[in-house]
């Protein structure tokens, strides 16, 4: 494994898969069904590949694994430079999980231009495992801002009424940020001489130039996080967009702005990241309590999860900057329970949605009677949600409060009114949905979960179980990652004569 491309492989993998569909010609229904075909066997292929990942891991050293180094631009220093630690191979394989199910999810769904939208999905997928893979500031940097290229498509060309303005809302909220990213990188580049984020990563950055650093990768972090107040384009692209645009959105895209502040806030910044801490807790409070309660005002079920998802990721820019054990595994353990449970909540809206073409809460009532299958999935994924024990979303959650306790009581407390007020608007809308007398003529003859569809949720609640009941099998993977990241941030702080505290 260690001589083996694998990484080059995953990522490309997905590109080959859209170069056959871009040369599948015939009858527009013929074309169509060949293109889901073969979008489906590339994705799940990559999936497989990037099974070896975890089976060839070693969780006993926070060295990167499974490296590849080219020289592409020399005279710049700009090699194609991948590489996966403890951190980076949980998210490579969230993505290789959720692009089939995505793919599954849009079989029937998407009936116009099927094979344009498979190859966007697929891009879409090489970009997203490129950007967890690349240990080059630059490279990272192409996949990071390549993603919005076919989700702009996806959401403008298959998404609803208001496609348009949510794909430009979201282009133009990440653009900004983006730039001013770029502007950092060329400045960090000019400090260390490399592109190298294996030598960034080591590179000691004057304490003066640290704070616009940090403030240049926050703001575009925290737009892809999304962060309170930057966080409005989100409710509308996951409204506007497909189902399984919205599904990727939230189960995948959402966590390039906590991946960016473990790869490159904290330990490329570390005084920087302790002097603006402050200010992460304060807009993750807000993110998580006022969120939380516009949560509970919708009436969209799709506008309710998407602002939930808000909510989650308050967690886990709060847990991050903890700089504890468990405040940062609790951080990245709730990214990956969301990305799979968030993911598994949108499906659920699109299953209704597919059958009557509503979102609204109130046109559904009873379903319970008509569908148990889906009412059983539902509720499953509703108290992970939650974080009720033995659920994935409870392990996440618990070691951030656990971490926040460790260093701000106050900002602990006001996370788990979060928890609360999660009960509260799930329970809200799980019964409205499900409950009651199912009195509306629209759904009296509405069918249950069919098989392609209760395929799609299996593995979904497997995981999701698995993260609640076993969750050694997820944690052995970071933890001497995050034991190495925590000591190089507090050996950095130390030196510069700041007040370390040592991790529990």
């Amino acid at each position: 494994m260690a001589e083996f491309p694998i990484l080059s492989l995953l990522i490309f993998m997905p590109l080959i898969g859209a170069g056959f569909i871009l040369a599948i010609r015939g009858d527009e229904e013929v074309v169509a069904q060949n293109a889901r075909n073969v979008a489906l066997w590339t994705s799940a292929v990559t999936f497989i590949l990037s099974l070896f990942l975890w089976n060839g891991f070693d969780q006993s050293t926070a060295d990167f694994q499974f490296i590849e180094k080219y020289e592409w631009m020399p005279s710049f220093g700009i090699s194609y430079h991948l590489g996966l630690d403890g951190i980076s191979v949980l998210f490579v394989l969230l993505t290789t999980l959720l692009t089939p199910i995505c793919i599954l999810a849009s079989w029937t769904s998407i009936k116009d231009r099927v094979k344009e939208y498979m190859i966007s999905f697929l891009i879409l997928e090489t970009m997203m495992i490129g950007m967890f893979s690349a240990l080059d500031i630059m490279i990272f940097y192409i996949f990071f801002e390549a993603v919005l290229i076919p989700m702009f498509l996806i959401i403008g060309v298959w998404g609803g009424k208001r496609r348009v303005y949510a794909a430009f809302k979201l282009f133009l909220y990440t653009l900004l940020g983006s730039v001013l990213m770029l502007l950092a990188i060329f400045v960090m580049y000019a400090n260390a001489g490399t592109t190298d984020m294996t030598v960034l990563l080591t590179h000691a950055f004057p304490a003066e130039i640290q704070p616009w650093l940090w403030l240049a990768f926050f703001a575009s972090f925290a737009v892809k996080v999304p962060m309170w107040p930057v966080h409005t384009w989100l409710p509308d692209a996951h409204v506007e967009a497909p189902t399984a645009g919205s599904v990727i959105l939230a189960g995948v895209l959402l966590k390039f702005g906590g991946y960016g502040f473990l790869r490159f806030s904290l330990p490329m910044m570390p005084l920087a990241s302790a002097d603006f801490a402050p200010l992460i807790y304060a807009l993750s409070i807000i993110a998580v309590v006022y969120t939380s309660l516009v949560a509970l005002a919708q009436e969209d079920m799709k506008k309710l999860i998407a602002y939930s998802s808000i909510a989650h990721m308050g967690f886990v820019t709060a847990g991050t900057f903890t700089l504890t054990t468990q405040g940062i595994e609790g951080a990245i353990y709730v990214m990956l329970s969301h990305g799979v449970v968030s993911a598994a909540l949108f499906l659920i809206v699109g299953v209704v949605y597919d059958r009557i073409h509503s979102r609204e809460i109130s046109d559904y009532g009873g379903l319970v009677e008509r569908m148990p299958t889906y009412a059983l999935f539902f509720m499953v994924f509703m108290l992970a949600s939650i974080g009720l024990p033995g659920t994935g979303g409870f392990v996440g959650e618990i070691l951030v409060l656990v971490g926040l306790f460790a260093v701000n009581t106050w900002v602990a407390a006001f996370c788990a009114l979060g928890v609360i007020l999660g009960a509260a608007y799930m329970l809200y809308l799980y019964r409205r949905v499900i409950f009651g007398k199912l009195t509306k003529e629209s759904l009296k003859q509405i069918a249950d979960m069919n098989r392609r569809e209760v395929v799609i949720f299996t593995p979904l609640l497997v995981i999701t179980l698995w993260m609640g009941i076993y969750p050694p099998a997820f944690l052995d993977f970071m933890h001497v990652s995050v034991a190495n990241l925590i000591e190089h941030v507090q050996t950095a702080q130390a030196a510069a004569g700041m007040l370390v505290a040592v991790s529990p």
